[in-house]
């Protein structure tokens, strides 16, 4: 073993700043901006990589661009529902309103449709008592919606309106629009802080090690399958089919999967599947009916897409790609070999998609996204610009959005979350 290990070079994520930070910051501690978080804390001496991307760590500064007493900040959510939104919404008009003394708080309503005067509605100014509440709430008091705005009119209604800070709740598409906004007010040189703070609850953001909702995700979906295995249980050849979130990553799958320890059969975006012949699920299912009389299985919504026709693949409005539905194409195609096979069985079929959504934030994500919600504040009021608040290594950090619009994160077939997938359900790793 080597006394030493030559470090690779490192290169450093840039985040944009308005200006010079003239004002004294109020929180009373601060983090230098020397201080970086590595992507990786595993060395492989061996690798022939030859650079390590770093980033800034996040947290107030000693210093801030933007004087409270003359600061409007905006909040806006977008995209499909996750547990903690108004936790996040909460966070940050406290520690604006109380910690920086920020005098106006705007939550505009609908998604980006609220920041077109013309679309959307009135944006609502925030108060003590508006926010009382609702973290004990799912969903988003702000309302949303999917889709773009016209960054240009968006804009001048900021403008407008004098606000200076924009908070921007939500995934790829919504930190794409982000992105969008800061470019334009940077080529008209008006100081907009743009701040994103990452939300999927499919926890596949790069540089994310877990998204906000992920968790509560997993117990409200554990809790179904627990009750699905009771349904399977309770009849001759019961076969429970639940279907979960997940477009390209099967983490709140997996999660649950691990969680419940009641699932027979996980199936995944990352790992393909064959249905029929001697060694494909079809088969396999069938021998674990004939053995044991009860299935549980659990299918995420991108899993098995190369099972269906080559039809021209369809878009939402965030511009994402729509699946096909595999959990109704599961159960049907389930029922059809069962009954060319001469076995009857019972299907249930559970698709608790919206439920577990649209869940209140149960106390471990309730705390990450108050620790989301300040850091960006932190990073709005020092005047930067153009990032989203990323979480690596149990730490936060300052991640420029177009590198983190630019990666997606998803399970490997060979990690750790689907070994412990493939050890609690006992299927082969895949159907072949």
């Amino acid at each position: 073993m080597p006394s030493f290990i030559k470090f690779k070079s490192i290169k450093a994520t840039n985040i944009t700043v308005l200006g010079e930070a003239k004002f004294e910051s109020p929180i009373g501690h601060s983090i230098s901006d020397r201080l970086l978080i590595p992507e990786n804390i595993v060395i492989d001496p061996a690798s022939t990589a030859k650079e390590e991307l770093v980033f800034e760590l996040a947290g107030p500064r000693s210093a801030q661009f933007f004087d409270p007493k003359h600061t409007r900040a905006g909040i806006v959510t977008c995209g499909g529902l996750c547990p903690g939104l108004n936790n996040v919404i909460r966070s940050l008009f406290l520690e604006l309103h109380y910690a920086y003394g920020v005098k106006e708080v705007l939550g505009f309503r609908g998604g980006y449709q609220g920041l077109d005067p013309v679309k959307g509605k009135e944006p609502v100014v925030l108060t003590p008592e508006f926010v009382n509440k609702i973290h004990k709430e799912g969903g988003t008091v702000l309302g949303t919606s999917r889709g773009p705005v016209d960054i240009r009119i968006a804009v001048d209604n900021l403008i407008k309106r004098e606000v200076n800070i924009i908070f921007t709740l939500g995934g790829d598409g919504t930190q794409r629009g982000g992105n969008e906004l800061f470019q334009e007010a940077k080529k008209r040189g008006y100081p907009l802080a743009v701040v994103g703070v990452p939300k999927t609850i499919d926890n596949d953001v790069a540089f994310v090690t877990r998204t906000f909702g992920y968790l509560t995700a997993v117990a409200e979906a554990s809790k179904v399958l627990s009750n699905a295995h009771n349904e399977a249980l309770s009849v001759e050849n019961g076969i429970a089919l639940v279907k979960l979130m997940g477009r390209n990553a099967g983490f709140v799958a997996a999660g649950a999967t691990v969680a419940s320890q009641d699932v027979n059969f996980a199936l995944l975006p990352e790992v393909p599947f064959k249905l029929e012949g001697p060694n494909g699920f079809l088969a396999a299912l069938k021998e674990l009916i004939i053995t044991r009389s009860h299935a549980v299985i659990v299918v995420a919504e991108g899993a098995g897409q190369d099972l269906f026709t080559a039809d021209k693949l369809k878009q939402d409005d965030s511009g994402n790609i729509k699946a096909k539905d595999i959990g109704l194409f599961l159960r049907d195609c389930i029922e059809k070999y069962f009954k060319s096979e001469n076995i009857p069985v019972v299907m249930r079929y559970i698709d608790p998609s919206y439920i577990v959504r649209s869940s209140a934030a149960n106390s471990e994500d309730a705390i990450l996204c108050d620790m989301f919600a300040r850091n960006a504040l932190h990073a709005a009021m020092a005047g930067k610009t153009g990032l989203v608040i990323g979480y690596m290594h149990d730490r936060f950090i300052h991640v420029p959005i177009e590198l983190l619009t630019s990666r997606k994160k998803s399970m490997e077939p060979d990690s750790f979350q689907w070994k412990s997938v493939l050890s609690s359900t006992g299927q082969v790793a895949q159907f072949e």
